[in-house]
C-alpha cells in the first residue's frame, strides 16, 4: 500500500509552539531522574543478592546512570528544567 501524499498546495511544515518548551524540559528532566532512581534501586538490590553476574550488571547500570546524569548536565536539566 502506498502512503497518501499531502496536497502540494498545503505546506507540510509544523509550527513550533514555544510556550510548551519549559513543560517539555521539565517532563524530560523528571523522566530521566526517575530512570536514574530506578537504576540506583536495582544496583542496591543486586548488591544484596549474590547473583552470578551481579558485578557486570552493576557496572552496566552505573555507566547508564553516568550517561543519564551527563545528559541532564549537558542539556542544563539538573534543576528541574529551565534555568
Amino acid at each position: 500500500m502506498d502512503k497518501p501524499t499531502p496536497p502540494s498546495n498545503q505546506p507540510a511544515s509544523r509550527e513550533v509552539k514555544l510556550d510548551h518548551h519549559d513543560s517539555v524540559r521539565n517532563h524530560v528532566h523528571q523522566q530521566v531522574r526517575s530512570e536514574v532512581e530506578r537504576l540506583e534501586r536495582r544496583i542496591e538490590t543486586l548488591r544484596l543478592v549474590k547473583a552470578p553476574h551481579a558485578a557486570i550488571m552493576i557496572s552496566t547500570y552505573e555507566r547508564m546512570i553516568d550517561r543519564k546524569k551527563g545528559f541532564l548536565q549537558n542539556w542544563d536539566l539538573r534543576d528541574g528544567g529551565a534555568s
